[in-house]
């Protein structure tokens, strides 16, 4: 897939764990998890907002584009 999730960086660098994520977002440790390791198919805008609220950090700062090589 050429859209890479980095959503573990931006968690890292704002010392954050999945389990406080979840707390302040209200999301399912396990939706935040498939999230986390990039096995999402869509995503919620109230997802994407509520995640960068609670990391204070914009949605290109999660979502990374990579042309595919092929």
């Amino acid at each position: 897939m050429s859209i890479i999730i980095n959503l573990d960086v931006m968690m890292a660098k704002r010392k954050m764990s999945l389990n406080r994520l979840s707390e302040l977002t209200n999301i399912t440790l396990s939706n935040l998890s498939i999230f986390k390791q990039g096995k999402i198919k869509a995503v919620r805008l109230s997802t994407l907002d509520a995640i960068c609220k609670a990391l204070d950090c914009q949605p290109g700062d999660i979502f990374e584009y990579q042309p595919s090589n092929t």
